[in-house]
């Protein structure tokens, strides 16, 4: 083999400007949780907090 010929280099593992496939989907999941609304309470979890007994 000349020196001029290219040298086979072996195989990377597939990454993006440094960040890799499992940073990438972490960085989606936490986007996806903090851009997500709370959930509303449940009508029963509503109806209980009413009944509450009286003062004597």
């Amino acid at each position: 083999m000349s020196a001029t010929e290219p040298q086979a280099q072996p195989p990377r593992p597939f990454t993006l400007a440094g960040a890799s496939m499992r940073d990438l989907l972490a960085s989606c999941a936490a986007a996806e949780t903090v851009s997500t609304p709370p959930r509303l309470p449940d009508r029963l979890d509503a109806e209980r907090s009413v009944e509450r007994p009286k003062a004597a």
